[in-house]
C-alpha cells in the first residue's frame, strides 16, 4: 500500500532529523570542558505479513497451497541516545583551581537544595565564603574551605588538598573524592555540565583518586570535550544524505498514486 511507504519514509525522515540534532549539539559543545558526546541511537518498527499473491487465495480453481506470505517493515523509531564516557584530551591551564580526572570517576557537587550530582568539569573555583564550587556556584563535595591566609592550594593525584599559608605553614584540608558508577552512559544530563543518577545508572561507589578503578586528579589541567570534529562532520553528512533518500522516497510514492488516478479504464 502506498500509505505503508509513506508512513515507513515518514519515519525515516523523523528518524534522522533526531539524529542530526544530536549532532548538532555535539558540535555545538566541542569546546565544552568534560563534555561528553551524544549518540542516537535506533531500532526497527513492527513488521507486517503480505500476502505475495493475494488472488490466489480467493481463486477457488487454484490449488490448495497456501499462498507465500512476505514481511515488510513499517519504518524506524529513535530507541534512546547514549552518553559516550570515552576519555578527552588533557589540556593544561595553568590555574591552580583547575582539576582533571585522567580515567574513571566523576567529582560529586552538592547542589542548592541538598541533591548531589555528578561532573568531569574540574573547572572550580572559590566563593566569597572561601568554599570550592563550580563555575555554576555548587559546593564541591566534600566541602572544602580555604581561609584568608592562604598563599596557595595543591592537590594531589589522589585528591588530597593542601595549602600553604602565608606564615609558611602547610595544612591539609581533606580529599576530593570522585564517584563511578556501573553504568555511566545510564546517567541523567542536567545541563550546566552536571549529571544525576538514575535507576538505569546504578548507584554510585565512592573511592579515592588513584585508588583501584578509580583515575588520578591532575592539578593545572583540563579535561577537553571528547567530541571528534571530523568524526561528527561525516556522521552528519550521512545524516543528510539518508533524510534526502528518504524525501525523495516520498516523491517516488507520490508520483505512484498520481498514475494510479490518472489510469483510465
Amino acid at each position: 500500500m502506498p500509505t505503508r511507504a509513506l508512513r515507513t519514509a515518514a519515519s525515516g525522515l523523523y528518524a534522522q532529523q533526531l539524529n542530526v540534532e544530536v549532532i548538532s549539539n555535539n558540535i555545538a559543545n566541542v569546546n565544552t570542558t568534560g563534555f561528553k558526546k551524544n549518540k542516537a541511537e535506533f531500532q526497527d518498527l513492527m513488521y507486517q505479513e503480505v500476502q505475495v499473491n493475494p488472488t490466489q487465495a480467493s481463486d477457488t480453481n487454484s490449488s490448495t497451497t497456501p499462498s507465500a506470505k512476505i514481511q515488510v517493515g513499517n519504518g524506524v523509531q529513535s530507541s534512546s541516545t547514549q552518553k559516550i564516557f570515552k576519555q578527552g584530551d588533557i589540556v593544561a591551564s595553568g590555574n591552580q583551581m583547575d582539576i582533571a580526572i585522567q580515567g574513571d570517576g566523576l567529582f560529586q557537587v552538592r547542589k542548592s537544595d541538598g541533591t548531589i550530582v555528578y561532573t568531569r568539569d574540574g573547572s572550580f573555583k572559590v566563593n566569597s565564603e572561601g568554599k570550592i564550587v563550580t563555575s555554576g556556584g555548587y559546593l564541591l563535595e566534600p566541602e572544602i574551605s580555604l581561609s584568608d591566609n592562604v598563599q596557595s592550594i595543591s592537590i594531589s593525584k589522589d585528591g588530597s588538598v593542601d595549602v600553604l599559608e602565608n606564615d609558611g605553614r602547610t595544612t591539609t584540608l581533606g580529599t576530593i573524592e570522585l564517584a563511578k558508577f556501573m553504568n555511566p552512559s545510564g546517567l541523567l544530563a542536567l545541563g550546566n555540565n552536571l549529571y544525576g543518577e538514575t535507576e538505569s545508572s546504578g548507584a554510585p561507589v565512592l573511592g579515592t583518586a588513584g585508588s583501584k578503578g578509580f583515575g588520578e586528579i591532575n592539578q593545572g589541567f583540563l579535561e577537553s570535550s571528547n567530541v571528534d570534529i571530523v568524526e561528527e562532520m561525516v556522521a552528519m553528512i550521512t545524516a543528510q544524505r539518508a533524510y534526502e533518500i528518504n524525501s525523495k522516497t516520498v516523491k517516488t510514492v507520490e508520483e505512484m498514486m498520481t498514475m494510479a488516478n490518472n489510469l483510465k479504464t
